[in-house]
């Protein structure tokens, strides 16, 4: 599946300094999607940022149009709050 990034998203990867080949790696192999509000996905695997602490990043995807629209991205400590357990 092909992704748009919008504008917001370029900028929110820069300003948190996330490397764009692990949301690259993230929306082409999640270890999970996760249904989000207004139509949207999460799409979010479990990474290692190199600091020695494992931190969840999510993509937030609108897969509703056509190509998919990447909406925002950020990383989280507070992985059992969005993990969901199958």
């Amino acid at each position: 599946m092909s992704f748009k990034f919008s504008r917001h998203v370029e900028d929110e990867i820069k300003r948190r300094k996330i490397p764009a080949n692990f949301v690259d790696a993230v929306l082409q192999n999640p270890h999970q999607i996760v249904e989000e509000y207004g139509n949207k996905k999460a799409y979010q695997s479990k990474v290692d940022f190199g600091e020695g602490k494992v931190y969840l990043l999510r993509v937030i995807v609108a897969d509703n149009v056509n190509p998919a629209t990447v909406v925002t991205v950020y990383r989280t400590s507070k992985i059992k709050k969005y993990w969901r357990e199958l």
